[in-house]
């Protein structure tokens, strides 16, 4: 396993994902999966730094581990922020909607959940622990 920590802050959202691409480099991830990760990277790291510390901020890691047959990865966000569970969030599918109609917000982790195999959250120890797999 691989991880890196940093401050829960937007100008890290390139470091973070770079991180995860030099990971997936090493599996010869196609590039259509590692477009996908980036997308999720993105999102949930964003959510990190926007919602976890409120008006502050804190730290924030990235674990990256693989398991073989099937080959994935899997990708760990874990943060000290307020508790909160993502995925106890009620999701309406808009994506039916014209641009204009469609509320702002919430397709971010509705794309997460379509684009990966699986994701997962648990409040442990005092921290946030987001993890999503994607096969490769």
């Amino acid at each position: 396993m691989q991880e890196m920590t940093v401050s829960a802050t937007m100008d890290q959202i390139g470091p973070v994902t770079e991180f995860v691409n030099t990971q997936l480099a090493q599996l010869a991830c196609p590039e259509r999966i590692r477009i996908q990760v980036d997308v999720a990277v993105d999102e949930l790291f964003g959510n990190i730094v926007r919602y976890a510390y409120g008006s502050g901020t804190g730290p924030a890691t990235v674990r990256v581990d693989v398991e073989d047959e099937p080959l994935r990865v899997i990708i760990s966000f874990v943060d000290n922020g307020v508790p909160y569970d993502p995925l106890s969030a009620e999701f309406a599918d808009t994506t039916h909607l014209p641009a204009k109609e469609r509320p702002i917000g919430g397709l971010g982790l509705y794309m997460v959940k379509k684009t990966m195999d699986d994701i997962s959250y648990c409040y442990r120890d005092g921290q946030n622990i987001l993890t999503i797999r994607k096969s490769i």
